[in-house]
């Protein structure tokens, strides 16, 4: 069996938007390429809503994942778990500022042992957190883009 380490980053960020607005759109997990940036496709199975076919393409490596909602609040919470694929889980939180709303990311993958030994985690880890941190401000302005239509 092969060893793989678990690497988690928690990012947030503040948008200028009421929380149903940002949960309609987070929610709708198909249009999650708009603003992640490693995100090629997400797909939502015809048979089961719950679990989603992800593709993420970055500097040449390709991954996919099947992943499977495993908690689901409405205006709080998503959590997820990849069931194949590439390893991850994660829960994104949504918290109620009134006009205002706070989108907080928190991602967990595995990095398998011979890759880890390969990369140092501590820059793969900056390089991880920096990209989904950019990707919450990119979430932002798809808000306010929707918000200005």
């Amino acid at each position: 069996m092969i060893m793989a380490n678990w690497l988690e980053h928690s990012v947030q960020v503040e948008v200028d938007a009421p929380i149903d607005l940002v949960w309609s759109l987070w929610s709708d997990l198909e249009q999650m390429p708009r603003w992640m940036k490693w995100i090629e496709s997400v797909k939502i199975l015809e048979d089961n809503a719950d679990l989603s076919r992800w593709q993420l393409a970055t500097g040449g490596f390709e991954f996919s994942w099947l992943s499977r909602i495993v908690k689901l609040v409405p205006n709080q919470l998503i959590q997820w778990e990849s069931v194949d694929g590439l390893p991850n889980r994660g829960t994104v939180r949504f918290y109620d500022r009134h006009d205002k709303s706070i989108v907080r990311l928190t991602i967990a993958y595995a990095i398998p042992g011979w890759l880890g030994k390969l990369m140092d985690n501590l820059f793969l880890g900056k390089v991880v957190e920096s990209t989904i941190q950019a990707d919450l401000e990119r979430f932002r302005e798809y808000i306010a883009q929707v918000q200005n239509r």
